[in-house]
């Protein structure tokens, strides 16, 4: 098995590679938050939490709060291990072991 084994396409962008960075690091974002911390457009963050979501790694609440709807998100324990796998395996292919 080669280091290229474990790089995951579904990581291979920088708009799935962020959202999942951020939900490692907090239990859920929300939309609003994943937007601006990430600097894109509502279709872009869309699709690819689509992208995400279809895989299984991560789960998408929809809610209320007062009249106003709530795009929530939140890494699966598969997104993590996943992700954690995709990030080793790019530390090591960095350091060329």
């Amino acid at each position: 098995m080669s280091l290229i084994d474990n790089i995951n396409k579904v990581f291979d962008h920088r708009i799935r590679l962020g959202i999942m960075s951020i939900l490692m690091v907090n239990e859920f974002a929300d939309f609003t938050t994943l937007k601006e911390t990430l600097g894109v457009t509502d279709g872009n963050l869309a699709s690819h939490a689509k992208a995400l979501e279809k895989a299984e790694y991560i789960i998408v609440e929809k809610q209320f709060i007062g009249r106003k709807p709530n795009t929530r998100y939140s890494a699966t324990k598969l997104g993590q291990a996943e992700f954690k796998k995709h990030i080793n395996a790019l530390e090591k292919l960095i350091q060329g072991k």
